[in-house]
């Protein structure tokens, strides 16, 4: 059973959590759509997550819908002291497994009432606001009418923390002037890097960055340069993707998803990998080719 202790924690609002967490998107079905094809291999990789030393999963209550967050539960709960649960709202499923917005004020006080009760809480830790101008890529247009409904739910006792996702620099200036965002999670790995000075002003500022698809999601990173040097290394070219990040800022906090133990364990053997200068400097080249 791997560990994870040794790379550090980063702030969650007043949190402390390991950087290196687990995503679970994946145990949902094909198109993070219906039940997973094998429900006790997901309870045993959110349970072999919470062993390796994982404090941070992150979810939504329209991953299934409902699937992910009630195999949460029924694997972790009662859970346990220091595990923190980031969920995210602003959408709904359609019958066909389509991503309808949903940023209403009753659709996201259902969506924060559905969180708590498939997770069998009664506060939510984080919830991420996912802005929906766009399904697949931020756009802009101004969040401030769905986070001053978060902001009224945070007042009610419903949620302790706030954040952004799939959001531009300028929907992260204006959720700051609303309320206090306690991280942001945008696309961003080795090959995507348009999120580069967002990140380092995140850093300075003490917000965590969260990237999703960090190993390149449905269609996963491909790169000579990024498996060389994980042949070199005796990786996986997928664990140097996530070593690099580990190494590209503090403020960044991995969220890698997997529907398998043994990939789980794959994932976070990345903690444990050295990246030399030289291996830095080539896999910088992938995101700026």
């Amino acid at each position: 059973m791997s560990s994870i202790h040794q790379v550090g924690t980063f702030s969650l609002g007043d949190r402390r959590v390991r950087r290196l967490g687990y995503g679970a998107m994946q145990l949902a079905g094909p198109g993070v759509f219906g039940p997973p094809k094998d429900r006790d291999a997901a309870l045993a990789v959110l349970r072999e997550a919470v062993a390796s030393g994982v404090d941070h999963i992150d979810t939504s209550d329209f991953y299934g819908p409902h699937i992910t967050n009630q195999l949460i539960r029924e694997a972790l709960h009662p859970y346990p002291e220091g595990l923190t649960l980031v969920t995210k709202v602003s959408a709904l499923r359609g019958a066909d497994g389509s991503w309808i917005p949903a940023l209403s004020r009753e659709e996201l006080t259902q969506a924060v009432h559905d969180n708590l009760r498939n997770l069998g809480l009664e506060v939510l830790d984080v919830v991420n606001l996912r802005s929906m101008f766009s399904v697949h890529h931020p756009a802009e247009g101004s969040l401030e009418a769905p986070l001053r409904v978060l902001v009224d739910l945070q007042k009610q006792g419903l949620i302790r923390h706030i954040g952004l996702s799939n959001v531009t620099r300028t929907q992260v200036a204006e959720g700051r002037s609303l309320c206090d965002i306690v991280c942001v999670q945008n696309q961003y790995n080795l090959a995507h890097r348009e999120d580069d000075a967002l990140v380092d002003e995140l850093a300075r500022e003490g917000i965590a960055y969260v990237p999703f698809f960090p190993l390149g999601g449905f269609t996963p990173l491909q790169s000579s340069t990024l498996s060389d040097v994980a042949a070199r290394l005796g990786a996986t070219p997928m664990q140097v993707a996530l070593a690099w990040l580990l190494r590209r800022s503090p403020n960044i906090l991995l969220i890698p998803g997997t529907s398998s133990v043994a990939h789980l364990r794959e994932n976070l053997a990345a903690a444990h990998l050295e990246l030399p200068d030289d291996a830095l400097q080539a896999l910088a080249s992938i995101g700026s080719a």
